[in-house]
């Protein structure tokens, strides 16, 4: 393939024959939440504050088979979604799924990513996970997902990672050297990867790696065939990410896994080693941690914001008190004294951290509900909005009561 037209027909063609992700169809409600997928949560991991509005256009940029899509719909009730894919078969899956669970706030359209002004809109939130890798030119998609961001939208991409996808990339070329021309046949590569692991000898690196990492979802042929066969994947590095980023003429608001960005998870017990790490800038710092850890590095996942997008500081007491607390909305197990945060982290609540968190609906101050519950403290509600059970909303100001 040499011409842009050619990889996107073959990108299309891959999809119509194994539409993806291949996750089952429900007659309800997706069990379980995605926080990057909540537009309040989402927005808040970007500004620090609840968003004022909860009304707002969200665009699903690649939907495949609407995973993501139904997920957008059901965590945005109040929202309008807009779901775009290449892919004709994926799009049917995708609209069946948002109509057997029921998501009524979804409209879909057969369009490329890169014809996306043609919509005609903008976008408060834009979601485009596992996309501008496979399009032959992603610099373009990604700057034509910024012109149709909204002023103080945010964007959320997916992207892959070269270090940890190295075993990936030597498969995909062994299955091309003996699919030879024919790899347009995506059954037939399938079937080709499918031998050469079964025929590989027990511990073998690339073999080990898929047992160890993939194998689980790549029963499904779909997944396989993403995975290994797919006609066009660019993988990055810290260095050539943040060069698509620059082209997009966005802002970096961060990783949305920092976790994993953290210096002190592979440095922590050397003080003298971390303090050098900490004198470094932020992308050396990110380049540090690739190199610690390529094995991690399998995609890069993160936010970019059209200014003017406006932070809060939560730091000055007297803002905390003037707060209108919500319940944050991606919690499993509540109303009860454990609970998972977004992150799926256990918490332990105590009984007047849940009769402060029941009370966090959004219609009054914390300095309301501290005077109506003596027996919390700030400190404690402090401790709510760290551990992410809770988002705060400036005071002062007309926000949601929904």
């Amino acid at each position: 393939m040499t011409s842009a037209a050619e990889i996107t027909a073959a990108v299309r063609q891959l999809y119509n024959t194994y539409p993806f992700p291949p996750e089952p169809i429900l007659d309800e409600p997706p069990p379980g939440y995605n926080w990057r997928w909540s537009w309040p949560a989402a927005y808040s991991f970007c500004t620090g504050r609840y968003p004022s509005r909860l009304d707002v256009a969200i665009l699903d940029a690649g939907c495949g088979t609407g995973v993501g899509t139904e997920y957008l719909a059901h965590l945005n009730p109040h929202a309008q979604v807009m779901a775009i894919d290449l892919s004709e078969g994926a799009l049917e899956i995708a609209q069946e799924r948002c109509r057997r669970s029921r998501a009524h706030n979804v409209q879909f359209q057969h369009r490329s990513l890169y014809d996306v002004a043609h919509l005609g809109q903008t976008f408060d939130m834009i979601n485009c996970v596992g996309v501008l890798h496979h399009l032959p030119d992603p610099a373009r998609g990604i700057q034509a997902l910024a012109n149709v961001l909204a002023p103080g939208g945010i964007l959320h991409v997916f992207v892959y990672g070269e270090l940890g996808r190295w075993e990936i990339k030597l498969m995909q070329r062994a299955i091309a050297l003996l699919q030879g021309s024919d790899r347009s046949n995506y059954p037939q590569g399938v079937a080709i990867g499918r031998q050469i692991f079964a025929a590989l000898p027990e511990g073998n690196r690339l073999k080990k790696r898929e047992q160890e990492r993939w194998s689980l979802d790549n029963q499904r042929d779909e997944c396989f065939a993403d995975m290994y066969v797919h006609p066009q994947e660019i993988d990055y590095t810290i260095a050539s990410l943040f060069e698509l980023i620059a082209a997009s003429g966005l802002e970096f608001v961060g990783f949305s896994n920092p976790r994993l960005w953290q210096l002190e998870r592979l440095l922590g017990t050397q003080p003298d080693l971390l303090a050098r790490a900490q004198h470094l800038s932020p992308l050396e710092q990110y380049q540090l941690i690739e190199a610690l850890d390529p094995e991690a590095m399998t995609h890069y996942e993160f936010f970019l914001a059209k200014p003017p997008l406006v932070r809060q500081d939560w730091s000055a007491d007297a803002q905390v008190l003037a707060a209108i607390p919500y319940r944050h909305p991606c919690l499993d197990g509540w109303p009860g004294g454990c609970v998972f945060n977004c992150h799926y982290d256990v918490i332990y609540l105590n009984a007047a951290e849940q009769q402060f968190l029941a009370a966090a609906n959004g219609q009054a101050t914390v300095a309301d509900l501290l005077a109506q519950q003596p027996e919390v403290s700030l400190e404690q509600v402090r401790s709510l909005l760290e551990r992410q059970l809770i988002l705060l909303a400036p005071g002062g100001a007309s926000w949601p009561t929904y």
